[in-house]
């Protein structure tokens, strides 16, 4: 057989573009066929070779070879007469024999699991259903008792999502593992109180294991402990490693490859007390149903840290000399926020030139139901803690601000709707009326559409307030008038007068009533009636009816 056995139109790692795999007696190499591609070649040395399993797979057949120390290696889209030449090849190379490995075709959902070396195999009747590589595992949480989840690593190199960027992937895996477990194992087997664990703690525990997600301390660039974070709320420890950070809490561990990280701003609260670092995620953090596209990280602003990276001088020389510093002793805020930045790549944005009436960076308001600050930053809008809701000013078709409601208390705030290009809009409420003149001069500088209700207002404010001012001085003339019930006594009594002609009265209320030209029978039919009316007068007209018998015989007198 030749020193060099090559297959043309294979697949690496299930990248887009095919390319051209050569075998020879110092291992296997792998290069794109098409000379634009930038995805670097691939080596793999005979040493690091273990097996080989040949077995159908979505563009044809594939051989998956398992290494030492690089995981689980695919290469798709072998013909089936392919087999043949690739076993004698393996077998001449590598001394090693290709086995076959057919799939389970029943489309079962439970089985069992089998963690090998480089990943881990679900079995259905002994036979694989799929395989999950540890290196592909990014995250797992113990989900409730019986429940795991297990998160897998999205790839943004273009050369293996294609053109576009876009392409559908498998994020997540979620096993339901009932039942106990024996806890170690090791025991001798005569022992008759075996203590026992939860089935799903141990895979959880497992999976961490294997995936390297609990990596120890000691192989991180540095470490920062009992940081609190705001979103998601807790406090955790944050190992940065080179290509990757973990965050260790009490319930969920997580592992965070800085690929992800799309920005990262750096704020100060306008309570004057803390700092914030705010970090945009792509995908985003899971947590059980939940999503965290933003993590929120809050610092007391007068809070110091003193680190030293964990490097050796010449690595650091020759890796981080120019993002990071070998040592760190300053505000925590800082320190925490350099160190993101010299891994990350990713620029830090801090406030622009807008201040708020205090000198501030951002304005009080709510959003909903939540109160938060709204950054006015040099390229977008940001609203923290939570929900954080970041807008970039190429996103934003106008900003409308207005007023809710006729009361006058409302006029000491307003409101600020953001309008996105695709129609979303966000209404951000109660801000302080001294702010408007400059927020307004920042949409103005930032060439931002404006849309000002509240100028249309100022003349039906300023009614408003006269017309409150008029109201309440008419108002104090009635209430004076209307008085008490004593006061209404007091003026009856002064105007009446006992000594008045007592005849006007008499005329008033008697239809009967005598002159004093009349005559003696008149006045005494008159009595006689008097008489008959104080018998069915009712007992809410008796001081009237008393009043005149007296009146009556004073002019007989």
């Amino acid at each position: 057989m030749a020193d060099m056995t090559q297959f043309e139109n294979i697949y690496f790692n299930q990248s887009v573009r095919p390319g051209r795999l050569r075998f020879a007696n110092s291992g296997l190499g792998w290069k794109a066929s098409s000379k634009n591609a930038t995805q670097p070649p691939f080596l793999l040395p005979q040493s690091e070779f273990v097996s080989a399993h040949w077995s159908r797979a979505a563009k044809g057949y594939e051989c998956r070879v398992l290494t030492k120390d690089r995981g689980v290696i695919q290469f798709d889209g072998f013909d089936l007469d392919d087999f043949d030449r690739l076993k004698n090849t393996l077998k001449h190379h590598f001394d090693t024999v290709l086995e076959t490995r057919p799939h389970s075709m029943k489309g079962w959902n439970w089985g069992n699991t089998d963690f090998e070396r480089s990943e881990l195999v679900f079995n259905v009747s002994n036979r694989p259903a799929f395989e999950v590589p540890y290196a592909q595992v990014n995250n797992t949480n113990l989900v409730g008792k019986s429940e795991v989840a297990v998160e897998l690593s999205v790839d943004h190199d273009l050369e293996i999502r294609g053109p576009s960027g876009v392409r559908d992937e498998l994020v997540e895996m979620r096993f339901y593992v009932p039942g106990t477990v024996p806890k170690n194992e090791d025991e001798d087997e005569d022992q008759s109180d075996v203590e026992e664990q939860n089935a799903a703690t141990a895979f959880y525990e497992t999976i961490k294991e294997r995936a390297d997600i609990g990596v120890v301390a000691g192989e991180t660039i540095v470490s920062f402990s009992d940081i609190m974070f705001l979103t998601p709320r807790g406090r955790y420890d944050i190992d940065m490693y080179p290509s990757f950070m973990r965050l260790r809490g009490k319930t969920y561990d997580y592992k965070i490859v800085y690929t992800s990280i799309q920005r990262l701003f750096l704020l100060p609260k306008p309570d004057e007390l803390h700092n914030v670092l705010v970090i945009q995620l792509d995908p985003p953090l899971r947590q059980g149903q939940t999503r965290y596209t933003f993590l929120v990280v809050q610092f007391l602003k007068e809070e110091e840290i003193e680190v030293e990276l964990n490097l050796e001088d010449d690595e650091f020389e020759e890796k981080y000399a120019d993002k990071l510093k070998k040592k760190y002793d300053q505000a925590a805020h800082e320190v925490v926020g350099q160190v993101f930045r010299g891994l990350s790549g990713r620029k830090i944005v801090v406030p622009g030139q807008f201040q708020s009436a205090h000198g501030q960076a951002g304005v009080k308001c709510s959003l909903k139901a939540s109160e938060g600050y709204l950054y006015f930053l040099e390229k977008g809008f940001l609203f923290i803690p939570k929900p954080t809701v970041y807008m970039a000013h190429s996103d934003v078709s106008s900003v409308t601000l207005s007023r809710v409601g006729g009361s006058v208390s409302s006029s000491r705030t307003f409101d600020l709707t953001v309008t996105l290009v695709t129609g979303v809009s966000h209404q951000y409420s109660s801000i302080n009326r001294e702010e408007q003149s400059g927020i307004e001069s920042y949409l103005k500088s930032k060439n931002i559409k404006i849309k000002n209700d509240l100028v249309d207002d100022q003349t039906f404010l300023a009614a408003a307030l006269g017309s409150e001012s008029d109201d309440s001085d008419v108002e104090v003339a009635p209430r004076g008038d209307r008085g008490s019930a004593s006061e209404d006594e007091e003026s009856v009594d002064e105007d009446f007068q006992a000594d008045s002609d007592e005849s006007d009265i008499a005329e008033e209320f008697d239809e009967n009533h005598a002159s004093s030209g009349d005559d003696e029978s008149a006045v005494g039919e008159e009595d006689d009636d008097d008489d008959e009316d104080d018998d069915v007068v009712d007992g809410d007209e008796d001081d009237e009816d008393d009043e005149r018998p007296v009146k009556k015989k004073a002019r007989n007198d």
